[in-house]
């Protein structure tokens, strides 16, 4: 069985593949909650010196908390 972190990674690739992020957390957090998906760094490209350029703020429509809740629920 996966733990949520997992999981997490595999809704977000289900629902939509190419997506670049990053997400700093506690060794001990196995439990995936909206807090945590707020505050994801979203890959919006690279700059001149191809280092990424990245946001808090989601760019991808597709993948809110609630959806990315449901394709986790289905694994």
């Amino acid at each position: 069985m996966m733990i949520d972190l997992e999981k997490f990674g595999t809704a977000i690739k289900n629902l939509k593949s190419n997506v670049e992020w990053s997400l700093n957390y506690a060794e001990t957090d196995t439990e995936m909650t909206e807090a945590i998906f707020n505050t994801i760094d979203w890959g919006t490209g690279k700059d001149a010196d191809d280092t990424a350029i990245t946001t808090k703020t989601n760019p991808h429509s597709e993948l809110t908390w609630t959806k990315v809740k449901e394709e986790m629920d289905k694994l």
